[in-house]
């Protein structure tokens, strides 16, 4: 078992040494990049040893490297044809969702003005609109009552607004 292992190491190793510059410099002048091309080359190389035992004629083994670099290529191109026909109707949408997006800066600026809180309000908040419970919820968890909750709840977003509008979190 050893043995077939290393032959088939060996005759793989000599095949890529044999065609992969051929096969690169084709992959080269269909896609004009040279990272490109490599990528494109060895995934192709990786295709056709990986169907070795079935090609029917190993012998040309170039020939069928060179229709799967063309039809890898040919493969991405269409993938991109239909990434730019979908990003040309959900673009807009798209664009839209991403501004709407937070801003994580801001977001990291929220968290350290959360954390200066005292506990009770900090554990208020974060219980009501991070963890999404009522405030019945909020209330049992905390062992208070939900006037309480609702006062905690107002402090705290009285204080976290006046650090927003002061400019506080820079």
């Amino acid at each position: 078992m050893e043995g077939s292992a290393v032959e088939i190491g060996s005759v793989m190793a000599e095949l890529y040494e044999r065609h992969a510059p051929s096969a690169i410099r084709l992959a080269y002048l269909l896609t004009g990049d040279r990272h490109g091309a490599e990528d494109l080359a060895h995934d192709a190389f990786v295709r056709c040893v990986g169907r070795f035992s079935h090609l029917r004629a190993h012998e040309a083994f170039d020939a069928y490297l060179r229709r799967a670099i063309v039809n890898l290529h040919t493969s991405a191109l269409r993938r991109r044809r239909v990434e730019r026909a979908w990003l040309a109707r959900e673009g807009a949408a798209a664009a839209r969702r991403s501004a709407s997006m937070p801003d994580v800066g801001a977001t990291h600026d929220l968290w350290r003005a959360l954390g200066t809180l005292p506990a009770r309000q900090r554990a208020a908040l974060v219980l009501r609109y991070y963890e999404d419970l009522t405030e019945l919820d909020t209330a049992k968890a905390l062992g208070c009552s939900v006037a309480a909750v609702k006062s905690l709840v107002a402090r705290g977003s009285d204080t976290l607004r006046a650090a927003v509008t002061e400019g506080e979190l820079r």
